[in-house]
C-alpha cells in the first residue's frame, strides 16, 4: 500500500500560551520534521510549516504556522501530521515506512494465508506488526524482525511471517 504522505509526528497538545505545541515526532532524528515541512493533517484541510523552539520531554515544542494562542494549539491535540513522500529521504532495502507495511497480506513460511497487516506499533522494544486473522476476534501480533518475518515483498503486496507460536490462537 503505497500513498503519497507519510505520518511524521503527532500533536500531543499544547505547549505554553503563546501557541507553541508539543509534537512528538516519528522520524529518526527528531528535529528533521522541520525539513519535511508543509507538514498536513490527515484529510490534507490543513497545512502547517514549523519552527523548532527546542526539545522538550517526550518530543519538540514548536510553533505552527496559523497557530496563534493556547485554545488553537489545544484544538490540535492528537493530530496527526503527514509530510509528501517526495520530501522524505529514500530508505535502505531492509527499511519500510509504516505506512507501506499497512494493508500487506500476511502468509505464512508455507504460503498459508495468516491476514493482513493492520498497524505498525512500537513501544520502545522494536516494531510489532498487528495482523488482522480472518475468523478470529483478536489480532495477533509479531515482533517484526528477521527472524519472525523474513521477507517483506511491497510490489507483490505481502510479507512472508515465520511466527514464533500459532497466529490466530488463544
Amino acid at each position: 500500500m503505497t500513498t503519497d504522505r507519510i505520518c511524521v509526528g503527532a500533536i500531543s497538545g499544547a505547549f505554553g500560551v503563546r501557541g507553541e505545541v508539543r509534537l512528538k515526532s516519528f522520524c529518526a532524528e527528531p528535529a528533521a520534521i522541520a525539513d519535511y515541512a508543509p507538514l498536513f493533517t490527515e484529510d490534507g484541510a490543513r497545512s502547517f510549516t514549523l519552527k523548532i523552539i527546542r526539545q522538550i520531554p517526550g518530543g519538540l515544542a514548536v510553533r505552527l504556522s496559523g497557530v496563534a494562542d493556547k485554545d488553537a494549539a489545544d484544538a490540535l491535540r492528537g493530530t496527526s501530521l503527514f509530510a509528501d513522500r517526495a520530501r522524505l529521504p529514500s530508505l535502505p532495502d531492509d527499511e519500510f515506512y509504516h505506512n507501506d507495511l499497512i494493508g500487506l497480506a500476511a502468509l505464512d513460511t508455507g504460503g498459508a494465508v495468516l491476514g493482513t497487516v493492520r498497524a505498525v506499533h512500537n513501544h520502545g522494544a522494536g516494531d510489532i506488526l498487528e495482523i488482522a486473522v480472518p475468523g478470529a476476534r483478536d489480532t495477533a501480533l509479531i515482533p517484526f524482525t528477521r527472524a519472525a518475518v523474513p521477507t517483506v515483498d511491497l510490489a507483490a503486496g505481502r510479507v512472508i511471517v515465520d511466527p514464533p507460536g500459532e497466529v490466530g490462537d488463544d
